[in-house]
């Protein structure tokens, strides 16, 4: 009996990681995104459409302390209450005991020492389409991310992570900073995946050699998994891959002598481009957000 080679066996192991993933491309539901989409299902109205959430706070406006203190996601209202007349709340380095009392935005609100902001925090999905590049602001003046979600919502909001300016797919928006770095920092191994269009068919050689590590000018880097989207056209790969290191898809490929002509991020973090049609965004749902918080 012919023994199987290493190359081989980590050709069926690469080809096997990406399968299991393969809805992505094909439409195919894995168990897990069967139980995600379940759940999806019983949150209605979520494609472009605003949840149900408080209004951002206007410039100057003045709010009541217990509504400060639950917006910041310290606590509900009627606990709040409590903890004002339990002297935990100071305002401007005063302790504030009276219910009722009125704060701005402007005010250095603290619960047990901790600086508190009650803007809402908000989570956007952008699909992100090409000529676009992810920054808040451009010198050069060309078109930003920012054009297109500006109108979303009266928070300020950031991209998480970036996609180059010809990179089609995913984005997220938030302002929560912590969530944010937890989405980009490396030990947390957030998923992507990319549907990667090539100037020629991808050999099968090249393939397990991604698969298994290439070294680049900046370091080593290996993908996570990588497979042809259809055996019969090679020129179009799915990779997943953690790293955010700076055009590192495409370097890769090009290490090798092949030209990217289409980079799409299908797949960020546990959601996908599911009925969001390029250039629009959406909210995320609650369950979405919860699932991110959990990462």
């Amino acid at each position: 009996m012919k023994k199987k080679t290493n190359s081989s066996r980590l050709g069926k192991r690469t080809n096997n990681r990406v399968n299991n993933e393969k809805n992505v491309f094909t439409g195919k539901k894995t168990k897990k995104n069967k139980r995600i989409a379940s759940d999806q299902q019983t949150v209605k109205k979520v494609q472009t459409e605003r949840p149900a959430q408080k209004k951002g706070f206007a410039p100057g406006e003045k709010i009541r302390l217990n509504r400060f203190l639950s917006n910041s996601g310290v606590c509900s209202r009627r606990e709040a209450d409590q903890f004002i007349q339990s002297g935990c709340v100071t305002v401007n380095g005063k302790i504030v005991s009276e219910l009722g009392t009125k704060v701005s935005l402007s005010d250095d609100v603290r619960f047990n020492g901790e600086q508190l902001n009650p803007e809402r925090k908000v989570y956007l999905l952008l699909n992100k389409p090409k000529g676009f590049v992810t920054t808040t602001n451009d010198p050069q003046e060309r078109k930003t991310v920012m054009q297109l979600v500006e109108r979303a919502c009266p928070e300020r909001i950031y991209p998480v992570g970036r996609l180059d300016k010809e990179t089609t797919g995913l984005l997220l928006f938030t302002n929560d900073g912590d969530m944010a770095k937890k989405l980009t920092h490396p030990s947390h191994n957030i998923k992507k995946i990319y549907h990667v269009f090539l100037d020629k068919p991808l050999t099968k050689n090249h393939l397990l050699e991604i698969a298994a590590g290439i070294e680049l000018d900046d370091g080593a880097i290996r993908t996570d998994a990588i497979s042809y989207i259809d055996e019969t056209e090679k020129t179009e790969v799915g990779i997943e891959i953690h790293s955010g290191r700076n055009r590192i898809v495409r370097r890769i490929f090009e290490h090798l002598g092949y030209t990217v002509k289409k980079l799409d991020r299908v797949y960020f973090a546990g959601l996908t481009k599911k009925n969001l049609p390029r250039g629009k965004w959406r909210f995320l749902t609650p369950i979405e957000i919860n699932l991110l918080k959990m990462k």
